[in-house]
C-alpha cells in the first residue's frame, strides 16, 4: 500500500502513542477528583496544558479540549453565534471551509442566522475588498481556514484580522487544522483557533480549541466544570499528554519536515507536468504537502478509484465531502466545473519515501493510459 492522504489522517507518531499509554498507566484517578490520586492527575493536566499553552503561545486558560476539530468548529462558531445573538445575526465564511465548519453554518441559519460567502481569487486566497464590502454592524462572525484542505492555499490571516479590527462587534474564527506543522500559526487579531492532533501524528478523538480568555461563548455539552467551563466531560488526561507531544514534535520538526515534503513536491510537479491531460489545481505557494491536481476528461473518482485498486491512497476532496459533487475549492479558482469534478488530492509527509513515490508514478502512469481516451 502507498499511503498519499495524509491530510486526511496520520500515523501517530510512536513517542506519541508512548506518552499517552504511560500516562493512563501512571494517573488511574479523575483529575477533578480530590483525592491524592486525583490531585496527582490534576497536577499532569495541568503541566500538559501548560505545556501546550506555551508551544502555541497563548495562556493556560485558553485551551479548551475536545474530541477534535469537528466539535471545536462546532463549539467555536454556535458558541459564538449564540453569546451575540443579541448583537446581530449575520456570520462570513467561504467555500473552502471543512464540512464541520458548513454544517455548523446551516443549523446556525436555521436559528435565523444569516450567512455570506466571501469570493475566492484565482490564487485561493479571500478577496479581501469582497470581504469588506460583506461586513456590517451586525457581523458577529466571520470564519476563514488557515490552510485550504483540498488546495494547500495558505489564507492571509493577518490581513483578514486588519480588516475585522474595524467591526469590533465581529468574532474571528479560524480552523487551523491543516496548517499545524506546515506552516507558521498566526493568532493576532484571531479569537478562537481549531487544532486537530491527528493531522500531525497524534491520537484520533483528540482536539483543541483555543479561544481568548475574554471572550464569552455559550457551552454546548453541559454538566459541570471541567478543565474549563465551556467545555463538561471527565478530562482526558491521556490525549491531553499526546497531544502535548505531538504538537512539541511537529513544531520543533516543522523546519525539517518541510524541507523534505516540498522536496517531494517538486520532484511530483515536474514529472507529472509532462502528461497533456494534467492540471494542478493547488497553487505555487501552496503548503507542499497538498498537490490538488486534475486529468482532464476523467472524473477524480474514478482515477481515485483506479489507483485505490492498485494499492495507492488518495482523496476526492477531503474524507468528509459529500460525494459526486465538484470540488467547491477547485472550483472557486478554476471557475470550470469539469475541472472540478475531475480533480483529487495528493497529500504527503516527510515519512514518504522515495520508493513510494517512483512506485506511485509508475501506477499513475499505467491509470492514465488505462483513463484518458
Amino acid at each position: 500500500m502507498i499511503y498519499l492522504d495524509c491530510s486526511a489522517n496520520t500515523p501517530v507518531d510512536p513517542a506519541v502513542l508512548d506518552a499517552f499509554c504511560r500516562t493512563e498507566q501512571t494517573y488511574i484517578g479523575n483529575p477533578n477528583s480530590a483525592h491524592p490520586a486525583g490531585r496527582a492527575a490534576q497536577a499532569e493536566m495541568a503541566r500538559a496544558t501548560e505545556g501546550i499553552a506555551a508551544l502555541l503561545g497563548v495562556s493556560p486558560e485558553e485551551i479548551i479540549y475536545t474530541s477534535g476539530a469537528s466539535e471545536s468548529n462546532n463549539l467555536a462558531l454556535k458558541g459564538i453565534a449564540q453569546a451575540s445573538r443579541h448583537v446581530g445575526r449575520h456570520i462570513l465564511s467561504t467555500t473552502l471551509e471543512h464540512s464541520s465548519v458548513g454544517g455548523a453554518l446551516s443549523a446556525l441559519q436555521q436559528q435565523g442566522c444569516e450567512v455570506d460567502l466571501v469570493d475566492i481569487g484565482r490564487d485561493g486566497t479571500v478577496d479581501l475588498e469582497h470581504l469588506r464590502e460583506l461586513l456590517r454592524r451586525d457581523t458577529v462572525l466571520a470564519s476563514v481556514c488557515a490552510v485550504d484542505s483540498e488546495l494547500g492555499t495558505v489564507q492571509p490571516i493577518r490581513e483578514i484580522a486588519a480588516v475585522l479590527k474595524d467591526y469590533p462587534n465581529c468574532r474571528f474564527h479560524v480552523d487551523a487544522t491543516q496548517a499545524v506543522g506546515k506552516t507558521g500559526l498566526v493568532l493576532d487579531g484571531v479569537d478562537t483557533m481549531s487544532v486537530a492532533p491527528h493531522k500531525f501524528y497524534g491520537l484520533n478523538g483528540s482536539g483543541l480549541l483555543v479561544k481568548r480568555k475574554d471572550l464569552v461563548i455559550e457551552p454546548q455539552i453541559h454538566g459541570g466544570v471541567s478543565t474549563t467551563i465551556y467545555r463538561s466531560g471527565t478530562p482526558a488526561l491521556g490525549l491531553a499528554v499526546s497531544i502535548e507531544k505531538a504538537l512539541r514534535l511537529a513544531l520543533e520538526n516543522q523546519e525539517a519536515r518541510t524541507a523534505r515534503v516540498r522536496a517531494v513536491n517538486g520532484f511530483l510537479r515536474t514529472k507529472l507536468a509532462k502528461y497533456p491531460n494534467v492540471r494542478f489545481n493547488s497553487p505555487e505557494n501552496a503548503v507542499p504537502h497538498i498537490l490538488n491536481l486534475s486529468v482532464g476528461g476523467v472524473k477524480g473518482t474514478a482515477f481515485q478509484q483506479a489507483l485505490a485498486r492498485r494499492g495507492v491512497c488518495v482523496s476526492v476532496k477531503s474524507a468528509c465531502s459529500v460525494e459526486n459533487t465538484p470540488s467547491k475549492a477547485v472550483y472557486a479558482v478554476s471557475r470550470d466545473r469539469k475541472n472540478a469534478l475531475s480533480s483529487w488530492r495528493i497529500s504527503l509527509s516527510h515519512l514518504t519515501t522515495a520508493e513510494e513515490v517512483t512506485e506511485f508514478l509508475k501506477i499513475f502512469d499505467d491509470c492514465y493510459k488505462e483513463l484518458v481516451r
